[in-house]
């Protein structure tokens, strides 16, 4: 018995934050149905109507961020007033962008378009939440109308098999994914990079992968279950944009994006690689990560 309830709690231990976060994610959800039917709330979700609601999410998930992560972003400055396409690196668990966008709303008042896997569209209960948050499937013909409306796009070329089979070596995994490239070529709108450093120490997958690669690739539904959620340090770099240039290809804008910089025996990166060079210690150490709570050079 005693075994059976270490075994237990142990387990529990290591996938209590991440189901934490996703039961937070649903009463986000059922905050945003009470105030859409008791204010009879029929307008669009990313109408300024919604504002207020958005920035009581915003508060929430940015407490949250702070108290358990320390959050902190850097290089909003580098964002452009107007549209522009945000590629970043994806975790485990993205709760590093929902603290981004979260942030960004309160500084800026200014909401990110998010594009997501089509699983995610399949999660229920969800849809108002994905809405307002302004999540969408991410067409070619979807991203160009934000852009022209003076939306930011945010993009993980890497997604879910980047989320479910990178690890703490931070190596991308965009294999020949460039569509966002022809989409910043179309719109002719800046393309910028954007990491979370120890995201991957924050949050982890399990490294046996053989199985659930085969089950992913067949299905594309997430089966490995993420854990962890200690509360290491979390900082967001927003790096300098790659701005639209009428000269350049497709295949062209994709190799600028992916020239980067050589650290130990990495081969060359992209730019977001280029951040994680940069603000990463690789391999990535829970230790360290949290270790650096208590750093205030950064300040």
């Amino acid at each position: 018995v005693v075994i059976i309830s270490l075994t237990i709690s142990a387990i529990l231990f290591f996938f209590v934050v991440p189901l934490t976060i996703l039961f937070f994610v649903y009463l986000t959800n059922i905050f945003l149905l009470i105030y859409q039917r008791s204010g009879e709330v029929k307008a669009d979700p990313l109408s300024e109507v919604w504002d207020a609601a958005r920035k009581t999410i915003a508060s929430f998930w940015d407490i949250y961020a702070r108290i358990w992560h320390g959050y902190e972003l850097h290089g909003v400055g580098n964002l452009p007033e107007g549209p522009g396409i945000l590629v970043y690196y994806h975790g485990a668990i993205p709760v590093d962008y929902l603290y981004f966008l979260s942030r960004l709303f309160l500084w800026k008042k200014r909401l990110c378009l998010s594009v997501a896997d089509h699983f995610v569209f399949r999660l229920p209960g969800l849809k108002l939440l994905l809405e307002v948050a302004g999540v969408m499937p991410g067409t070619r013909e979807e991203c160009l109308i934000a852009l022209k409306n003076g939306h930011l796009v945010s993009i993980s070329p890497g997604g879910v098999r980047e989320a479910l089979f990178s690890d703490e070596s931070y190596q991308l995994v965009w294999g020949n994914r460039k569509g966002f490239a022809q989409v910043a070529l179309d719109a002719k709108v800046p393309i910028i990079p954007m990491y979370t450093q120890n995201v991957r120490e924050g949050y982890r997958m399990f490294k046996e992968r053989r199985l659930f690669r085969q089950l992913y690739e067949s299905t594309r539904l997430p089966f490995t279950p993420p854990y962890g959620g200690l509360p290491v340090k979390f900082r967001t770099y927003i790096g300098e944009p790659i701005p639209y240039d009428p000269n350049i290809t497709t295949e062209e804008l994709v190799e600028k994006v992916c020239k980067g910089n050589f650290l130990l025996s990495f081969q060359t990166k992209t730019a977001v690689q280029a951040l994680i060079s940069k603000h990463q210690t690789i391999p990535g150490s829970i230790w360290k990560a949290l270790l650096e709570r208590f750093d205030k050079r950064h300040k």
